[in-house]
């Protein structure tokens, strides 16, 4: 996410760290270098030149300069910028009402009718119980689309089949909402492009006739500040609430995230980090910020984290490593948590630094790893997971053809996992010991 922006600044605050003292010259040419960085990753100039100096005016003021460490000062108020320049905090959305609706709206191909699947899956983890309206009538498969990611998350989809009047699809929606007791409508409407007046005034009787409490552009990140004029034209005609980024997993420079707030006014609530329908979360300008400076973002982690993993479960696998009964069915499970919380580039990143450490490691090999050890895993029985011991020079070779790899990986895998277990005997002995001894060490345990 904004790979080449976070690159460029950390050598910008690499070179600031390294200043015993700055003076505002090496500030500007600090500034200058940000500057750079900001209209490379497509941010709208004025914005990139008020923020620079806004920035510049803070960093040569004399509690900066005659700081113990000027650097981290200069980087502080870099941060502190961007995250107002972001929105300064989370916007959540208007969800008053009953039912609540809400329109997305945006151009062709920025991800409207996924958007719709991917925040109704979020209402829905959230307790509320969404309805998705296909009221897209142009582009043919939309509601098929629709139809198939609500099937896939386990909502309803009002699709109107041969209807061509928008009009007529929302009354029916709405009738729809109140006999299924719905508290949220979400409108998937056609795309279309910012000159095509008649479609925009088709989405203002929309907007009259269903009144909805949030009307949200969907943009794609990649589109950079060009986002912000599409944004400003929908603004004028709908008066949008917010907007929501799209494909930010992808080389996404930044302009759009950066832009979009100090020209059009209005917050980003939501975005779109993957492919898969829970990959979606609330914008945080804070934590984007953080990313963006490659500080990481470690609260957006333990959240995924909580939403992955069972808590009952892992108090159940802490004792089971503690009496040393940790099986290979357990190992498969920690394997399928891990691949829950999303591919390990994205953790990696954000971890403070995780950037870099994305760039150097070949992530890629990893994650295709850990695809080889899943699959060697399924091939075998329950009862071979219950007892590798079992497992006899035959009954390896069955399962090396059954999950595509060589036998010295099955035997590669079942060596590591025989050290695993090993390790946590030993550690299950060590705190049974400490444990009678009050928590201390055993007497003599670590003489000569």
């Amino acid at each position: 996410m904004f790979d080449a922006l976070t690159s460029k600044l950390q050598n910008v605050f690499r070179n600031l760290r390294g200043l015993g003292r700055i003076s505002e010259s090496n500030v500007a040419e600090s500034l200058r270098e940000v500057r750079m960085a900001l209209l490379e990753a497509d941010v709208n100039f004025k914005v990139a030149r008020d923020f620079i100096e806004r920035v510049k005016e803070k960093a040569i003021g004399e509690q900066v300069v005659q700081s113990i460490q000027p650097g981290q000062q200069v980087i502080k108020i870099i941060h502190d910028e961007l995250v107002a320049l972001l929105g300064s905090e989370n916007a959540a959305l208007d969800l008053s009402g009953n039912p609540t609706s809400i329109l997305l709206v945006g151009l062709h191909g920025s991800g409207k009718t996924t958007t719709c699947g991917k925040l109704g899956r979020l209402l829905q983890k959230q307790g509320r119980t969404p309805l998705l309206v296909a009221a897209d009538v142009y582009r043919p498969a939309a509601m098929d689309q629709l139809a198939t990611l609500g099937e896939k998350i386990g909502l309803p989809v009002f699709v109107k089949r041969g209807e061509t009047d928008v009009l007529a699809i929302a009354r029916g929606a709405l009738d729809e909402a109140r006999a299924r007791q719905c508290n949220v409508l979400l409108f998937d409407t056609a795309g279309r492009l910012q000159i095509d007046e008649p479609l925009v005034q088709e989405l203002v009787r929309l907007r009259d006739l269903v009144r909805p409490r949030e009307i949200l552009l969907v943009l794609d990140a990649a589109t950079g500040q060009e986002a912000v004029n599409v944004a400003t034209h929908f603004d004028q005609a709908l008066e949008i609430t917010g907007a929501v980024l799209t494909k930010l997993d992808g080389d996404a420079r930044g302009g759009a995230a950066l832009s979009f707030k100090a020209v059009v006014g209005k917050p980003i609530k939501l975005m779109g980090v993957g492919e898969k329908l829970e990959d979606f979360e609330p914008f945080h300008p804070e934590r984007m910020a953080q990313r963006i400076l490659g500080m990481g973002d470690v609260v957006s982690l333990v959240e995924r984290a909580a939403e992955a993993v069972d808590a009952q479960d892992v108090q159940r696998l802490e004792e089971k490593m503690r009496k040393g009964q940790f099986t290979l069915d357990d190992f498969l499970d920690q394997l399928r948590q891990m691949r829950k919380m999303g591919p390990l580039e994205n953790l990696v990143g954000l971890l403070p630094g995780g950037g870099e450490l994305a760039r150097q490691a070949d992530l890629g090999q990893s994650e295709r790893e850990f695809r080889r050890m899943e699959g060697i895993l399924c091939a075998m029985t329950p009862r071979e997971r219950r007892n590798p011991q079992i497992l006899n020079a035959r009954r390896r070779i069955r399962i090396a053809n059954g999950s595509g790899v060589k036998v010295a990986e099955v035997n590669s895998l079942l060596q590591r996992f025989g050290q695993m277990q090993q390790m946590m005997k030993k550690m299950g002995k060590l705190q049974r010991m400490m444990g009678r001894f009050g928590g201390a060490p055993p007497p003599g345990l670590f003489r000569r």
